[in-house]
């Protein structure tokens, strides 16, 4: 199957074409404010010698990450689905950081940290072995359980602050390559660390059945 990989959740975004799980091109930019997400996309194809049409399958990594980067990666990948009728997949960017992290030899329990905002810090933790495996998702962390973590040997990395530790297309499209678990569309959504939450408005009150709206209440 022939894979393009997006992701943009990160300062470091990135785009790879990988076919049976054999990266075939790749290309990244680093803290731009503009995406070229075209540009680079053209220039993988080119350095594989492959179409627009010969894509099988569109990976995204959806986070957690930057808003605005994930949703231009899943507005292409929506788009291309509409006019190609491609398989897409959405993988988590924090899955991408544990493979990659277990790549480099690094054994142990390993940290992935997100800045939620709002003064907090969400984790999610993996075990790297022979295999790299999740064993809690992402969670509230204060400062102290942060820092007892670390005492105790846990690898803590930031991909928003450290480039080396960023998600790569690459192994988006390695991580790609062994899934079936395709979606449609609208099913392509970025990883929330929190729920929505709004409040409907009510529905204007009506007089009589005249039609408009009473501007008094209750």
């Amino acid at each position: 199957m022939k894979i393009l990989a997006l992701e943009f959740s990160s300062p470091a975004r990135s785009v790879a074409v990988a076919e049976n799980g054999a990266v075939l091109g790749r290309a990244a930019e680093q803290g731009t404010r503009e995406t070229k997400a075209f540009a680079l996309i053209e220039s993988v194809l080119e350095q594989a010698q492959w179409r627009r049409d010969d894509i099988d399958c569109i990976a995204v990594g959806i986070g957690p990450g930057s808003y605005a980067g994930i949703r231009i990666a899943i507005s292409i990948a929506q788009g291309w689905q509409l006019a190609r009728g491609v398989k897409l997949l959405g993988i988590s960017s924090a899955d991408c950081v544990a493979a990659q992290v277990h790549d480099k030899g690094r054994r142990g329990i390993l940290n992935v940290l997100v800045d939620a905002q709002r003064g907090e810090m969400f984790a999610a933790r993996y075990e790297l072995e022979n295999e790299w495996s999740k064993v809690e998702g992402f969670a509230l962390v204060t400062a102290d359980e942060q820092a007892r973590r670390a005492a105790a040997g846990e690898l803590m990395v930031r991909p928003d602050l450290d480039a080396a530790a960023a998600p790569d297309a690459a192994t988006i499209a390695r991580l790609a390559s062994v899934r079936t678990d395709h979606l449609t569309g609208p099913q392509l959504e970025p990883i929330y660390l929190r729920k929505a939450e709004f409040v409907k408005a009510p529905p204007p009150r009506i007089i009589g059945g005249t039609g408009s709206a009473s501007p008094h209440t209750e």
